[in-house]
C-alpha cells in the first residue's frame, strides 16, 4: 500500500508561494531592525506611519486621495493616520489653490528629521543585509523583483 501525502502545506524550493514567503520573512527582519533602531533615537512610529511619512517625503504636496491611489489602504484609515501624524505636528496641511475642497499635505521639519532618521535606520539595515552580495547580484535580483511586479500590475490592469 502506498503511503498517501499531503502536500497542501508543502512548496518546492522554487515556488512562487516559496519566494512570496521568502520575501514576507525579510521584510519583517528588514522592519524589526528599523523598529529596534528607533530605539536608539530616532521617535518611534509605527510601520503605517512611516510609510505615509515616506510618500509626503517623495511627493511633497500630494493629497489623500494621492495616497489612497499609491497605497491601495482604506481612505478611512489613512485619514485618521494623517490626522494623527498632524496633530503630532509631523505633517503641515495647505488647502490646495486651485480647488480649496483639496489639502496638499508635506513633512513639517519635524517630519523632514523624524524621516531622514527612519532612512539612514533603513539604509544601513539594507546594507547589512546585502552583505558580501556583489552589486550584480543585487542588480539581478532587483530585475527579476521588477518583471514580477510587472506581471501583477499587467494581471491588475485586466
Amino acid at each position: 500500500m502506498k503511503k498517501h501525502v499531503d502536500k497542501v502545506n508543502q512548496n518546492s524550493p522554487a515556488s512562487g508561494q516559496a519566494v512570496f514567503e521568502a520575501i514576507h520573512s525579510i521584510m519583517h527582519l528588514y522592519r524589526a531592525r528599523q523598529m529596534r533602531a528607533a530605539g536608539a533615537g530616532v521617535p518611534e512610529l509605527t510601520h503605517m506611519e512611516g510609510k505615509v511619512l515616506g510618500f509626503f517625503a517623495r511627493r511633497p504636496g500630494a493629497t489623500l486621495s494621492d495616497l489612497v491611489a499609491h497605497s491601495g489602504r482604506d481612505k478611512a484609515q489613512l485619514t485618521r493616520l494623517i490626522r494623527a501624524l498632524r496633530e503630532r505636528g509631523l505633517l503641515d496641511a495647505q488647502a490646495d489653490e486651485q480647488d480649496r475642497r483639496s489639502t496638499r499635505l508635506r513633512l513639517s521639519g519635524s517630519g523632514e528629521a523624524i524621516h531622514a532618521g527612519w532612512h539612514r535606520q533603513g539604509a544601513a539595515a539594507a546594507e547589512e543585509a546585502f552583505k558580501g552580495v556583489p552589486e550584480a547580484e543585487r542588480a539581478a535580483l532587483l530585475a527579476l523583483l521588477e518583471r514580477v511586479r510587472a506581471n501583477l500590475d499587467a494581471q491588475d490592469g485586466n
